[in-house]
């Protein structure tokens, strides 16, 4: 088997697999239609885009630590399970109040929140549920793997979303229907973790209920210079760089003037280029923070470029460079953060990490979107590049100044000691 789909030749990551490109394609249908349908309803509210993006992402702010600490605690399979069911029932909800032409934007809102809920218990448990499935050496393979399904999806979610929303009209019930296919798709994953080999699965034991666990979690990464550097990445990238169905919705209406089918085709373009990006990091072995603050240096000034774009044709040939930079990024960070946590610690600390780079959104979606409004919607992507490049440098002179003073740093063989 080709080195880039190694992983797969595990019968459990297989199952996986084939539960995450179908719920993933679900999500990514939802994602344009939650987005066309608040336009919709607030006459193209850039703000309001920001506001339901930051309500879905502020959960994870609100809730990592005690979502890491769960999934240190429970079984990950079976946590899983109970998220996805978790995430299903909102997105049900919206859709049947669209369809039947009910819905009022503060019902967006508010299941926007309750999906981010269900969605913050589940992401730290599926970040560390791949160590559980495959060995050490295919983690990295694995994560870019699982990018890939995730932008494989993204190519054919938003096209299909903004086809299906045109045949319905373009209005907001055609926005449901799609919402509707999105609650079903969560059968993929819940299916395939019921049909998982647990005896295949190199689960650790569960943390001991102890006080001060979360704290634990929070020391364990105060101590790692390299992880912080990490975490400074994500956070800046995640909070100001990674708002693109927001500005690509702008950019679609207000710069463009373009319908459904042109704003899903962007994120298809977009996808493209990520999934070349988590394919080229499927074939690595291993993972440097270089890597990681080189493609996010790279990322915002692509994104800067973006925002300067002359025509949609030419906004739509740089968005592939922009997916593939941010998978580069985002892949190596992820597998970087596994492969030098210690297994007690991974839950809570890919919680943190879940935390930083999904958490800053309800505090960047809404200032972006107040940019867009304010000073049009080109400055959604180069202020959200200028200020993703400060945040990556400052972070990494601070990692470089830590690295000058002389002290003890513990490494990653050390650390799982």
């Amino acid at each position: 088997m080709s080195p880039t789909f190694r992983s797969l030749a595990n019968a459990n990551y297989r199952r996986y697999a084939v539960g995450g490109v179908v719920s993933n394609t679900g999500t990514w249908m939802q994602r344009v239609a939650q987005d066309w349908l608040v336009l919709q309803l607030t006459g193209n509210s850039g703000t309001a885009i920001g506001i339901t993006t930051g309500l879905q992402f502020l959960p994870f702010l609100l809730l990592a630590p005690v979502a890491g600490l769960v999934a240190d605690r429970m079984p990950k399979r079976r946590l899983l399970q109970l998220t996805n069911v978790g995430m299903a029932v909102p997105a049900a909800l919206l859709g049947l109040l669209t369809v039947t032409g009910l819905v009022e934007i503060w019902h967006v809102y508010v299941l926007a929140f309750v999906l981010g809920t269900a969605a913050a218990f589940d992401a730290p448990a599926r970040q560390s549920f791949v160590s559980e499935i495959v060995g050490p050496d295919d983690v990295s393979n694995a994560v870019g793997l699982n990018s890939a399904s995730f932008n494989a999806a993204r190519i054919v979610g938003p096209a299909l979303a903004g086809l299906l929303i045109a045949a319905f009209g373009g209005g907001a019930v055609g926005t449901g229907w799609v919402i509707l296919l999105n609650a079903v798709s969560y059968a993929g994953p819940i299916a395939a973790l019921r049909r998982m080999d647990p005896a295949l699965l190199d689960s650790p034991e569960p943390s001991p209920r102890m006080p001060g666990a979360i704290r634990e979690g929070f020391a364990y990464v105060r101590g790692r210079p390299d992880l912080l550097l990490i975490l400074g990445i994500v956070g800046f990238t995640g909070t100001f760089g990674l708002n693109f169905q927001m500005t690509s919705a702008l950019m679609a209406t207000e710069v463009f003037d373009r319908g459904p089918t042109a704003y899903g085709l962007l994120g298809t373009f977009m996808a493209v280029g990520s999934l070349a990006g988590a394919l080229v990091a499927a074939r690595r072995e291993r993972v440097r923070h270089r890597l990681v603050v080189g493609a996010a240096l790279v990322f915002g000034a692509i994104e800067i470029g973006a925002g300067l774009a002359p025509s949609y044709a030419v906004y739509g040939a740089v968005v592939p460079l922009l997916g593939l930079t941010a998978l580069t990024m985002i892949t190596s960070a992820n597998a970087f953060m596994q492969l030098h946590t210690a297994p007690g610690m991974r839950g809570r600390v890919m919680a943190l990490y879940m935390m930083i780079f999904m958490g800053g959104t309800p505090l960047g979606s809404p200032l972006i979107g107040w940019v867009g409004e304010t000073f049009g919607a080109r400055w959604t992507l180069i202020g959200g590049g200028a200020l993703t490049m400060a945040g990556v440098a400052a972070s990494a002179a601070v990692f470089l100044a830590h690295q000058r003073t002389p002290r003890r740093v513990l490494t990653p063989a050390l650390a799982e000691e």
